[in-house]
């Protein structure tokens, strides 16, 4: 996570900083104002797929017996025996977490992708 914050900022030009700091902002301003909103275009994407996949791989906990989704619905079908039906209601809330994360990781994606415009649409305007 540490690694895709840094290569998040560091994709932000370096002039953008030298510009920011010849105006005479702080640090902090600087970070706030410049670097963070230009390399949240860079941080969404990887880490909105990090959680996805750590939703995903929550599932798997249940092997060594921690209490998550799919372990409360194996302690539920072992009472009643409805073990069908149960694995389909959790595979449903499963579906249901991970589409609305990816939803929200495509609106977070399109709100700091607003005023970026792609370099093959810089290339087509010039000619």
């Amino acid at each position: 996570m540490a690694e895709i914050v840094r290569s998040g900022i560091l994709s932000v030009d370096s002039g953008q900083v030298e510009a920011a700091r010849a105006l005479g902002m702080s640090h902090r301003l600087l970070m706030r104002l410049i670097v963070l909103p230009q390399a949240m275009r860079v941080v969404i994407p990887p880490t909105g797929n990090q959680v996805i996949t750590l939703l995903k791989s929550t599932s798997l906990v249940s092997v060594i017996a921690l209490g998550d989704l799919l372990y409360q619905t194996e302690k539920i079908y072992a009472q009643n025996f409805e073990t069908v039906p149960l694995l389909l209601v959790a595979t449903l809330w499963y579906l249901i977490l991970t589409t609305a994360l990816s939803i929200g990781q495509s609106y977070l994606e399109r709100y700091f992708g607003k005023g970026h415009v792609p370099l093959r649409a810089k290339r087509t305007a010039k000619a």
